[in-house]
């Protein structure tokens, strides 16, 4: 069974955590007169750093917790659930916590300028997520991550990674490589829905269960079989999903028409 007071101290999985939490700590402090002469840092909780921290914490709960440990070895639905805070509330609280001080003298660098302009186009990031979401529910793949001890933490960095450059162009404060416009925005949130409908549909129509480990796993629910468990997995993951792409089309629809009403101040919305 699970022990509930034991967090994961996978080296791939704490490492990565602390590097990106130091080298943020870095560009904050010692190198923001470098990166941006003249730019005050708000006393703690500055709200870009809350927001960055705040997003690697919910990452290490959804990857490090005994709730993943539940999540691998007997709940396809809660794993599911956890997938999910990585992919929206954490990856977006990090990119929110990027100002575009700390980002655009990197991603400006002449030596990698040329790939993130390729990576960070709308139609790369969108495929990507789209990709590398579905690519994961491959029964051979995700059972390799179940299996192995590493598995978690290297399944949580891509989805952790590719997030991030979904929300990229709906939320980035980079000048070098801006959020896209309204309209853009909707087109772009609304091809990832209809790119992942493929996934959502094979996950929740499965006619028997497609994940052994899950399969064969003790029921820690009574009632809540293989096949039943499968089919929440597949509707959070469908309908948490289209929950938040549908919302934030929502709210940047509105905002795009808040800022065509007449006699509207600009810069509003």
């Amino acid at each position: 069974m699970i022990d509930w007071t034991q967090w994961s101290g996978e080296p791939a999985l704490v490492s990565s955590i602390v590097f990106l939490a130091w080298a943020y700590a870095i560009l904050a402090g010692p190198l923001r007169g470098r990166l941006a002469p003249g730019e005050a840092w708000p006393a703690w909780p500055a709200r870009p750093a809350a927001l960055f921290y705040s997003g690697l914490l919910l990452y290490y709960l959804a990857v490090g917790s005994p709730l993943s440990r539940l999540g691998t070895a007997y709940l396809f639905s809660l794993h599911v659930f956890l997938q999910l805070v990585i992919l929206y509330p954490a990856a977006a609280l990090i990119v929110l916590g990027l100002p575009a001080w700390m980002t655009d003298p990197i991603l400006g660098w002449a030596g990698w300028r040329g790939l993130w302009t390729r990576m960070l186009r709308p139609a790369v990031t969108g495929a990507l997520f789209v990709l590398l979401l579905s690519f994961w529910y491959v029964p051979r793949v995700l059972g390799w991550t179940l299996a192995h001890a590493a598995g978690p933490a290297v399944e949580g960095g891509a989805l952790l990674a590719v997030a991030v450059l979904f929300w990229w162009p709906l939320i980035s404060a980079s000048r070098l490589f801006p959020a896209l416009g309204y309209g853009a925005r909707l087109l772009y949130l609304c091809c990832i829905e209809v790119g992942l409908a493929g996934v959502f549909t094979y996950v929740i129509m499965a006619e028997h269960p497609i994940y052994p480990l899950f399969e064969f796993a003790p029921r820690l629910i009574p009632g809540l079989s293989a096949e039943n468990d499968q089919v929440l997995g597949g509707v959070l993951l469908s309908g948490l999903s289209s929950l938040v792409l549908v919302g934030v089309l929502a709210v940047n629809f509105l905002r795009w028409a808040a800022t065509d009403r007449p006699g509207r101040p600009a810069g509003l919305g």
